[in-house]
Protein backbone atom coordinates (compact mmCIF):
# COMPACT_ATOMS: atom_id res chain seq x y z
CA UNK A 1 0.00 0.00 0.00
CA UNK A 2 0.97 3.45 -0.88
CA UNK A 3 2.00 5.94 1.87
CA UNK A 4 0.45 8.78 1.44
CA UNK A 5 1.63 12.40 3.06
CA UNK A 6 -0.15 15.47 4.26
CA UNK A 7 2.64 18.00 2.73
CA UNK A 8 0.25 19.56 0.66
CA UNK A 9 -2.00 20.61 3.32
CA UNK A 10 0.77 21.16 5.73
CA UNK A 11 2.77 23.13 3.67
CA UNK A 12 -0.62 25.39 3.07
CA UNK A 13 -1.31 26.04 6.99
CA UNK A 14 2.35 26.60 7.54
CA UNK A 15 1.88 29.49 5.12
CA UNK A 16 -0.90 30.83 6.20
CA UNK A 17 0.47 31.04 10.34
CA UNK A 18 4.07 32.83 8.68
CA UNK A 19 2.03 35.08 6.50
CA UNK A 20 0.17 36.12 9.47
CA UNK A 21 2.98 36.24 11.24
CA UNK A 22 4.51 38.56 8.63
CA UNK A 23 5.29 41.47 10.68
CA UNK A 24 7.15 39.42 14.41
CA UNK A 25 10.04 39.99 15.06
CA UNK A 26 13.38 37.36 14.78
CA UNK A 27 12.13 33.45 14.58
CA UNK A 28 8.61 34.22 15.57
CA UNK A 29 8.11 35.51 11.76
CA UNK A 30 10.07 32.81 10.03
CA UNK A 31 10.00 29.68 12.46
CA UNK A 32 6.47 27.95 12.02
CA UNK A 33 6.70 26.72 15.82
CA UNK A 34 7.19 29.70 17.22
CA UNK A 35 4.75 31.81 14.90
CA UNK A 36 1.90 29.49 15.44
CA UNK A 37 2.68 30.32 19.93
CA UNK A 38 3.41 33.66 18.98
CA UNK A 39 -0.09 34.22 17.34
CA UNK A 40 -2.38 32.23 19.48
CA UNK A 41 -0.79 34.63 22.44
CA UNK A 42 -2.22 37.25 20.08
CA UNK A 43 -5.27 36.15 19.69
CA UNK A 44 -5.38 35.85 23.73
CA UNK A 45 -5.08 38.85 24.35
CA UNK A 46 -7.32 40.47 21.40
CA UNK A 47 -10.16 38.63 22.53
CA UNK A 48 -9.34 39.90 26.33
CA UNK A 49 -8.69 43.39 24.54
CA UNK A 50 -12.41 42.86 22.91
CA UNK A 51 -13.77 42.99 26.22
CA UNK A 52 -11.93 45.34 28.13
CA UNK A 53 -12.70 48.09 25.26
CA UNK A 54 -16.23 48.09 26.74
CA UNK A 55 -15.21 48.96 30.00
CA UNK A 56 -12.86 51.71 28.90
CA UNK A 57 -15.34 53.52 26.77
CA UNK A 58 -17.66 53.39 29.48
CA UNK A 59 -15.31 55.17 32.07
CA UNK A 60 -14.21 57.42 29.69
CA UNK A 61 -17.99 58.30 29.12
CA UNK A 62 -18.24 58.46 32.66
CA UNK A 63 -15.84 61.02 33.37
CA UNK A 64 -16.95 63.39 30.03
CA UNK A 65 -20.21 63.39 32.04
CA UNK A 66 -18.81 63.86 35.24
CA UNK A 67 -16.65 66.97 34.19
CA UNK A 68 -19.68 68.59 32.14
CA UNK A 69 -21.62 68.20 35.23
CA UNK A 70 -19.20 69.53 37.42
CA UNK A 71 -19.00 72.53 35.34
CA UNK A 72 -23.00 73.34 35.72
CA UNK A 73 -22.57 72.87 40.01
CA UNK A 74 -24.17 69.40 39.54
CA UNK A 75 -22.83 65.57 40.76
CA UNK A 76 -22.69 62.52 38.26
CA UNK A 77 -24.25 60.63 41.28
CA UNK A 78 -27.42 62.72 41.38
CA UNK A 79 -27.51 63.11 38.04
CA UNK A 80 -27.72 59.51 37.17
CA UNK A 81 -30.31 58.93 39.95
CA UNK A 82 -32.57 61.83 39.12
CA UNK A 83 -32.44 60.43 35.76
CA UNK A 84 -33.85 57.01 36.11
CA UNK A 85 -36.61 58.43 38.79
CA UNK A 86 -37.86 60.76 35.97
CA UNK A 87 -37.22 57.87 33.38
CA UNK A 88 -35.19 59.36 30.74
CA UNK A 89 -33.90 57.07 28.89
CA UNK A 90 -30.49 58.52 27.77
CA UNK A 91 -27.40 56.46 28.07
CA UNK A 92 -23.64 57.49 29.04
CA UNK A 93 -22.49 57.58 25.90
CA UNK A 94 -25.05 59.64 23.89
CA UNK A 95 -25.35 62.25 27.06
CA UNK A 96 -21.60 62.37 26.93
CA UNK A 97 -21.70 62.88 23.45
CA UNK A 98 -24.50 65.61 23.83
CA UNK A 99 -22.25 67.44 26.49
CA UNK A 100 -18.95 67.58 24.02
CA UNK A 101 -20.67 67.92 20.95
CA UNK A 102 -24.11 70.16 22.06
CA UNK A 103 -23.97 72.00 25.49
CA UNK A 104 -26.75 74.04 25.22
CA UNK A 105 -28.80 71.18 24.82
CA UNK A 106 -26.83 69.66 27.57
CA UNK A 107 -27.88 72.19 29.97
CA UNK A 108 -31.36 72.19 28.67
CA UNK A 109 -31.48 68.31 29.66
CA UNK A 110 -29.36 69.04 33.00
CA UNK A 111 -32.10 71.89 34.30
CA UNK A 112 -34.81 69.23 33.00
CA UNK A 113 -33.50 66.45 34.91
CA UNK A 114 -32.28 68.34 38.17
CA UNK A 115 -35.19 70.67 38.73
Amino acid sequence: MVRVSNWLQRQRSHKRYLSEAKWFRLGRSKVYNQAKDALVKQWQHAYVSRRLKKRDFRALWTERLSAALRERWSKYSTFIDAMAKKDILLNRKVLSNIAVAFPEVFDKIVKEVVK
